[in-house]
């Protein structure tokens, strides 16, 4: 029992990481229609700035999870300014060429600036902490914890405020939500703004666990893109199953029978699921 909750935090802090780039990503495609394929690309951005702010500036770790879901941000609303905006009436191949080549670039800045190599964050609470006989790293639980109050945060602000409400409206019908006076284009530009944001402190949250690198943006794009299709392309509901479905897959999996097939395992589980239910798990709702 103990190697099962063991391995049930582990899924909980990964699936927390899954849920928050998903969120974002499935935002995007509610409101703009378009598969942004370089959410991997500023989901890999963010820990790099994390990084640079942890070892070129000397803030501590909160600060830099916040500076690097801030500069994150505004990148992704300059780009749906930029690059975006202006594809929006061109057929939807255009902006997916797009977003690939915002993602090979990311990646090459990213190389030409702090090189190939991994890079490894510290965690910022060293040692263990015992619960129960369940033995987990402060940074899971400081990843639970902050997923967490980050999905609940977002929920209250699509549902409780009235920028939310556009967000909403414009995914539901964004020419309906354009003859109400609603402003598509802004609400466009912090759309992809929360989206980035989102996928940068997710990145800057498991970067301690993880090692940073150039090409994690492109795991992550896969996963997340399997997520949003296993929940349901747009639904934020959908994002959030999905995500911790997959993180339980991959954990269990990969703990009960091979490590080497972990994301085999949950890859498979979308299959199969896909089979059974092809519109995914839940109805587009936002």
């Amino acid at each position: 029992m103990t190697t099962f909750l063991q391995q049930l935090f582990n899924a909980l802090a990964l699936g927390g990481v899954y849920a928050l780039v998903a969120l974002g990503l499935t935002l995007v495609y509610g409101v703009m229609r378009v598969p942004n394929f370089a959410h991997g690309g500023l989901y890999m951005l963010g820990a790099y700035v994390a990084y640079a702010a942890l070892d070129r500036l000397g803030v501590g770790y909160v600060p830099a999870l916040l500076l690097a879901g801030a500069a994150v941000a505004l990148l992704a609303a300059l780009l749906e300014r930029v690059i975006f905006s202006p594809l929006r009436s061109a057929p939807h191949v255009h902006p997916m060429i797009a977003a690939i080549g915002v993602l090979f670039f990311l990646e090459a800045a990213v190389q030409l600036i702090w090189g190939p190599d991994f890079k490894r964050i510290p965690e910022p609470i060293p040692g263990i902490v015992n619960l129960g006989g369940v033995t987990l790293t402060w940074q899971r639980l400081i990843v639970i914890a902050a997923s967490v109050v980050a999905m609940l945060g977002l929920n209250f602000f699509l549902k409780r405020t009235l920028t939310g409400a556009t967000i909403e409206a414009m995914s539901q019908n964004r020419e309906g939500a354009r003859l109400v006076g609603i402003d598509t284009g802004r609400v466009g530009m912090l759309t992809f703004a929360i989206s980035g944001g989102l996928a940068a402190v997710a990145a800057a949250l498991i970067a301690p666990i993880n090692s940073v690198a150039p090409s994690m943006g492109e795991v992550m794009n896969l996963k997340v893109f399997a997520i949003i299709i296993l929940g349901g392309m747009g639904s934020v509901p959908g994002a959030i199953v999905g995500a911790f479905l997959l993180a339980l897959a991959e954990v269990f999996g990969g703990f009960y029978i091979n490590l080497d097939f972990a994301d085999v395992i949950g890859f498979a589980m979308l299959v199969v699921v896909l089979a059974v239910r092809p519109q995914g798990l839940f109805r587009r709702s936002t």
